[in-house]
């Protein structure tokens, strides 16, 4: 029986179209999330597809076959997928939401207590902890020495979630 790994593709910048025509070529099952984008240059309007997660394609992969994937140079790195039964199902999930026309952008998972930096506006460069992850709207900055917090409300548009 021939065994297939579920693999995260991480491409290398903007070849995530290449690596799934790759895919295609070797009629490896794959899926690249892309979504509409519309660009206004001036008077001109520009209409064209782009990944929904930059830099990823998932692919199912023979396991003798594994070594293809490199070929062309566009892979940076492929990640096993363990939990293939939820990886499935949330994958499932995506195509449903980009079929659906529904306009969307990808969204760091904002979880209590994580670790965020201000990336604009005055206070850039802060770095605090979310306080609710329901309605992330904002950070809770420590004041250790007094044992307190400040809750600061921004957009969540501001902050980038650290390692």
């Amino acid at each position: 029986m021939e065994e297939f790994y579920w693999l995260v593709c991480h491409t290398k910048p903007r070849c995530e179209k290449k690596f799934a025509a790759l895919m295609a070529a070797e009629k490896f099952e794959h899926y690249l999330a892309l979504i509409e984008s519309v660009r206004k240059y001036g008077t001109q309007v520009k209409r064209f597809t782009k990944p929904l997660f930059p830099g990823y394609v998932f692919a199912q992969v023979p396991a003798e076959l594994k070594a293809r994937i490199y070929q062309q140079d566009l892979l940076a790195r492929a990640i096993i997928v363990d939990d293939v039964p939820r990886f499935l199902r949330q994958l499932d999930d995506v195509k449903a939401i980009v079929a659906s026309g529904f306009e969307l952008s990808v969204m760091p998972l904002m979880t209590k207590g994580r670790r965020v930096k201000v990336i604009g506006g005055p206070l850039a460069g802060l770095e605090g902890l979310v306080d609710d992850p329901s309605n992330p709207q904002g950070i809770v900055l420590s004041v250790d020495v007094l044992q307190q917090g400040l809750h600061v409300k921004m957009p969540v548009e501001l902050l980038r979630v650290l390692p």
